[in-house]
């Protein structure tokens, strides 16, 4: 059994009651985040010791130390129970925004652990607070909604003190198409660049590819121009190209350095919004349809394996210059090979991340021994 999202736009699409009521419950949801924290993390300074050290500069410092922080669901939906921002947005709801608090706290642990062992070279931060007066997601579990597939329709959940002041008692979204009632896990409203999303998040059976050969294997190198450069244990080769890419992150900014001249660096607007709507519409897309061409390829080829080359720290400490920061950060090839691997491992094939430059040399060394492959390495 595994878990799969689909995802729908609802501005544009639902009444403005409920798309007014939404927005404000994405406000009561932030509200609850921020409160829910700020109880966790003054509950953990009073508990924790101060260190002392001296910094690089030889000043004397004084911090708390480092260690695991208690977050306790049972303990948070008892103490905020009474809170506003609980009853405004409906137990099951609240009860949701909560555990993502307790979520992030055991990220931090884990996090924690992993940087004390080695294995983590950055020391990871408590999970800081919400930007005040902003908008976060609010989950409805499948109990809390009434989902009808037949009418593509989904009813959301009304807390009690928010009914009296709805002239429509009911708030109706799109539904999604592909799975029922009885497969429906949760729904996610979801606030981004100005719009408002649903993501229904139901439960699918697990369908392995047969016959594939877990003896062959493809190797991919990300790149910038070049997306992806692949290579494949049976002597063939092909590049995804990453051209279209790199021009719809020109364009948009340049279409945003343009708008905004003169402007504050924190100046932001509707049409801004709309603009990045778009380039993150686009950008999706163009994710979406390259890890499902290289899944049908492995599927065609019955190839069992896919080796992605990747460095820790690769964009973050990229030092290409200005402009060749710009086009390399700003192109998804991380969300790229997450979409790779969560396709490939819901088919049964075998993903593996490696340091990117073993990938490239070894894709260097095969080009180089491999004649035969010249007209065949160009796919746009």
């Amino acid at each position: 059994m595994k878990y799969q999202t689909q995802k729908i736009l609802l501005t544009g699409n639902i009444d403005d009651e409920a798309e007014a009521y939404l927005l404000w419950c994405c406000y009561q949801s932030n509200s609850l985040y921020n409160s829910a924290l700020f109880a966790v993390r003054q509950a953990h300074f009073e508990e924790c010791e101060n260190r002392t050290f001296f910094a690089r500069d030889d000043q004397y410092l004084v911090a708390f130390k480092s260690r695991y922080v208690k977050a306790s669901y049972p303990q948070l939906c008892k103490d905020f129970k009474t809170n506003k921002h609980y009853i405004a947005l409906g137990g099951q709801q609240a009860q949701q925004t909560l555990k993502s608090v307790v979520e992030g706290v055991t990220s931090y642990n884990q996090l924690l652990s992993s940087y004390w062992s080695g294995d983590l070279f950055d020391r990871p931060r408590i999970p800081k607070y919400r930007k005040k007066r902003g908008l976060y997601q609010v989950v409805c579990p499948a109990q809390a909604v009434t989902y009808d597939e037949y009418e593509g329709i989904c009813k959301l959940a009304i807390s009690r003190e928010c009914k009296s002041e709805l002239v429509n008692k009911a708030i109706i979204i799109p539904g999604g198409s592909g799975f029922s009632s009885s497969q429906l896990a949760e729904v996610r409203i979801v606030p981004a660049v100005g719009q408002l999303w649903a993501e229904y998040v139901y439960k699918s059976e697990l369908k392995t590819a047969t016959e594939l050969d877990y003896k062959q294997a493809i190797g991919i190198d990300p790149g910038v121009t070049n997306w992806l450069t692949v290579v494949n244990t049976l002597g063939k080769s092909f590049i995804v190209c990453g051209k279209k890419i790199k021009s719809i992150n020109q364009r948009y900014n340049k279409t945003i350095a343009k708008y905004k001249k003169g402007k504050s660096d924190f100046y932001w607007d509707d049409y801004l919004d709309s603009i990045t709507h778009k380039r993150n519409c686009q950008m999706r897309d163009a994710v979406n349809k390259a890890a499902r061409f290289i899944i049908n390829y492995c599927l065609k080829y019955r190839i069992g394996n896919i080796i992605f080359g990747w460095g820790q720290g690769v964009k973050t400490e990229s030092s290409l210059g200005k402009r060749n920061n710009q086009n390399f950060v700003q192109i998804p090839t991380a969300r790229l090979k997450n979409r790779i691997k969560e396709l490939a491992e819901s088919i049964g094939i075998i993903f593996t991340e490696t340091e990117e430059s073993y990938t490239s040399k070894s894709r260097v060394r095969f080009v180089q021994f491999k004649p035969g492959n010249r007209g065949k390495t160009g796919f746009c």
